[in-house]
């Protein structure tokens, strides 16, 4: 969520994935840090149960809630890649150079594994 003359600035990020988990539509909800994640579950309304030691699944419904607070919409593939960004180096980044900087870690890494 974006802040606003009360509150701190959040950067929240929602995918545009859908899987079908019983009767609901989902999604993913991934945050710069776990507290600001936690800060926009809490304001929207989901449970922690739903959170996924890294992100939260979410329904569409709790996605139009988070994007009305200022979440910003990414792709699927972002959202993955930025996931693994964070599992590689400790940093989320950012969605408009996480699939390239995927993409150049997997070359580097298949590069090194061919010369050993």
């Amino acid at each position: 969520m974006r802040g606003d003359r009360r509150g701190p600035v959040v950067t929240v990020y929602v995918d545009n994935m859908r899987s079908n988990y019983r009767q609901m539509v989902m999604c993913h909800m991934l945050g710069d840090s776990e507290s600001e994640l936690h800060t926009m579950a809490d304001q929207i309304g989901v449970k922690r149960r739903w959170y996924q030691g890294d992100h939260y699944d979410i329904c569409l419904a709790k996605r139009s809630l988070a994007l009305k607070a200022g979440a910003i919409e990414i792709t699927a593939r972002q959202a993955a890649a930025m996931r693994r960004r964070r599992r590689e180096t400790g940093e989320l980044g950012v969605p408009g150079g996480a699939e390239e900087w995927l993409r150049r870690m997997l070359r580097e890494r298949r590069a090194a594994a061919a010369m050993a």
